[in-house]
């Protein structure tokens, strides 16, 4: 299983355009932060199904060079033999495009777009959870809590309808016990500092999304206090 949300969220810093990309994404295996996310200053993408730990390095290089995500996406998967592509799910948005790509061959799945997010999953009991993601992010969309906190939020809600037939810590029981789960999100914004709070990763947990929100709130409260106790890395120092 791999349940993933990609989003765009444009805003604007002294009248110039910038744009936040996230990703959140959580799998019923050990170590999807470590293949899925794709975050970049171009656009976020995440991958299910049969994962090829290639493809976000060339689907990156891709819209580096101005290819627009749906072009991009279906150029990478076109130059696939048939059954590889079959058994992909592959989503996400550019700066003006938004794709979602799920294969005849991905188990149970299911993907939903909008204007400025992607949602898709496989391995799912029902599609209640991509439901229940969305819900919860355009809820919130461009509020003023964290892009990353409210895409783990989002994937809360996942967890709370139940997103995998195969695990046994939701409303399901199956034979896997031991999932991950990862944030990531890049605003083409320039900072100083490192907000170390916005590239998380769960890489083998019985309960990764619960461990993920952990995780979160724990790296929010490292920035606030290294922040306190050093001030902003351009501010001047204390006399």
């Amino acid at each position: 299983m791999t349940v993933s949300l990609c989003v765009r969220e444009p805003y604007r810093v002294d009248g110039d355009r910038q744009f936040r990309f996230g990703v959140v994404a959580a799998a019923a295996v050990p170590g999807i932060g470590a293949l899925s996310p794709v975050v970049s200053p171009n656009g976020a993408a995440a991958m299910g199904g049969h994962i090829d730990d290639t493809l976000g390095n060339r689907l990156s290089r891709y819209l580096a060079d101005g290819v627009a995500i749906d072009d991009a996406v279906e150029a990478l998967l076109g130059a696939e033999d048939v059954a590889s592509r079959r058994g992909r799910q592959l989503h996400g948005v550019g700066r003006s495009s938004q794709v979602t790509a799920t294969g005849r061959d991905c188990v149970a799945a299911a993907d939903r777009d909008g204007d400025h997010y992607t949602v898709a999953g496989t391995h799912l009991p029902n599609e209640a959870a991509l439901d229940a993601m969305v819900d919860r992010y355009t809820g919130a969309a461009f509020g003023d809590d964290p892009l990353a906190e409210r895409l783990i939020d989002a994937l809360t809600a996942a967890r709370e309808v139940g997103i995998d037939s195969r695990r046994g810590d939701s409303d399901s029981d199956g034979p896997l016990t031991v999932g991950s789960a990862a944030v990531r999100v890049v605003t083409t914004e320039s900072t100083d500092d490192r907000r170390f709070y916005n590239d998380l990763r769960v890489d083998a947990s019985e309960s990764p999304i619960t461990d993920l929100e952990t995780t979160y709130n724990a790296a929010l409260l490292g920035y606030e206090q290294t922040v306190d106790a050093y001030g902003e890395p351009d501010a001047p120092s204390s006399p």
